[in-house]
């Protein structure tokens, strides 16, 4: 904010006039005040402390515009649903260790009220130790479907997350859409104006013209009131646009956790990318990358190893321990017997015989494979299926994006040639309006267009993980 006014002292002498600027940045206030003979340098010093002071007022943050690339790491690091399945991938790679743990080892104690006299002597305790070992490799197998396990759960927060920058994009595309097509009615409402002013000056001057003969007309007043019709209405579109485009950037803010009413560096222009890649690349890499697929395959490989682990849990289990006894002498007709402790080496094995168990847990295994294939079948075939609706969305928006930047062109020429013939001879009045709200139409036709075509390309890359 910038203010000059001129202050004479009190003595009304002419020496003392002099001239003050005040300068204000937010909350800093500049103010010198500068003689006649040293206002060219005291100026050009207030512009350099107010350049200084005008960075240091607002922060880098607000200076620089965010990307939509910006917000889809805002939204890949803030967003909760995605935390949580990161959470549960997290939950799953603890699990590995557990599974290649051997079970805990047992320890059994036991101790003689009275001492258990026995040939040895007097036995007072009982100490067991002994730790089972599962059969051979079925830790590792264990390891390996919880690893694959984990895999699975990676690839369901890929494809979460893949899902999420799919709704930024689209969010984002909208909100581009939005403030073209605010600021194209914008543009085309001071078009109208224009044509107000311009109509507003044939009616005064016909006007005239029927007062000179006496005569009175409202002829032209229609073509006023029609564009005032005309005005009113594209306001009421620009107000409705405004308040979509405020709910939809709390959308968008809500998509990346943040405060619904922070505002946003919408871009100028939308962008209109051509596809990443040959369109049968696309779709080997949709069959190779998509996290559905990947986390299908990777389920149906856990399933293997749980039919693995369900054939080697039917095998016996083996333990080694030692037992320790406790003696002290036994006397026995004056003469002390025995009192050595004892050492014994132990083994142990398991003997599965309730086989019918193992052989449900080895179908059922088998099953969950089975059905993890089928649904892997099923979702390559409407991977293919959404892939081609996606190439032929994507072609139909560019074919139309051509066909409204040539239909704009040829609109504009038109309404060119028609304002010069209203402007001359009052006529064509009906055929300017029509012309001048199909440009409208074509200008926003071109930008959903646009839109359509890179929503396209942002499901495409939600298909291939990208």
């Amino acid at each position: 904010m910038e203010k000059q006014y001129l202050e004479k002292s009190e003595a009304g002498s002419r020496r003392a006039e002099g001239k003050i600027w005040i300068r204000e940045v937010g909350s800093w206030k500049l103010e010198v005040s500068y003689w006649r003979g040293m206002a060219s340098r005291v100026h050009l010093l207030s512009w350099m402390l107010l350049v200084v002071l005008s960075i240091l007022q607002f922060p880098t943050s607000i200076i620089q515009a965010q990307t939509l690339d910006d917000h889809l790491l805002t939204a890949t690091e803030n967003n909760p649903e995605i935390q949580a399945y990161f959470s549960d991938y997290l939950a799953a790679l603890e699990r590995i260790p557990q599974a290649g743990t051997l079970p805990d080892p047992e320890l059994s104690l036991g101790l003689f009220v009275r001492p258990m006299e026995r040939f040895m002597g007097n036995q007072h305790a009982d100490l067991q130790l002994m730790q089972m070992f599962p059969w051979f490799g079925s830790l590792g197998i264990r390891k390996d479907e919880a690893s694959k396990m984990a895999r699975a759960r990676y690839e369901a927060f890929r494809m979460v997350k893949n899902e999420l920058l799919f709704q930024v994009k689209v969010a984002w595309y909208e909100l581009s859409r939005l403030n073209e097509e605010i600021k194209i009615s914008k543009a085309h409402l001071n078009i109208l104006e224009k044509y107000e002013r311009l109509a507003l000056v044939r009616y005064q001057s016909s006007n005239r013209e029927m007062n000179r003969s006496n005569a009175s007309s409202n002829q032209g007043m229609e073509d006023v009131l029609r564009i005032r019709m005309e005005m009113n209405e594209l306001e009421n579109t620009i107000s409705l646009l405004e308040d979509t485009q405020e709910a939809l950037v709390a959308e968008f803010n809500a998509l990346l956790n943040r405060n619904p009413e922070e505002t946003l560096a919408i871009p100028d222009k939308l962008p209109d990318e051509p596809l990443p890649m040959n369109r049968l690349e696309l779709l080997d890499s949709i069959k190779t990358f998509n996290p559905r697929l990947r986390m299908l395959d990777a389920e149906g490989a856990a399933y293997a190893s749980q039919k693995k682990m369900a054939e080697l849990e039917g095998r016996p289990m083996m333990g080694a321990g030692v037992n320790y006894m406790a003696f002290s002498p036994r006397t026995e007709n004056g003469m002390n017997m025995g009192g050595n402790n004892m050492v014994m080496p132990m083994f142990k094995i398991t003997l599965p015989i309730y086989r019918k168990k193992f052989k449900s847990m080895e179908k059922a295994a088998a099953l969950n494979q089975q059905a993890s294939l089928q649904r892997m079948e099923n979702t390559v075939n409407q991977l293919s299926t959404q892939w081609r609706n996606a190439l032929r969305d994507w072609d139909d928006a560019n074919r139309r994006v051509d066909l409204y930047q040539k239909q704009t062109k040829l609109a504009q020429q038109t309404l060119d040639l028609l304002m010069t013939a209203y402007a001359s001879d009052g006529k064509a009045f009906e055929d300017l309006l029509k012309v001048q709200q199909q440009l409208l139409d074509y200008q926003l036709k071109r930008i959903m267009a646009i839109v359509d075509k890179n929503n396209s390309l942002a499901q495409l890359e939600n298909l291939a993980g990208i």
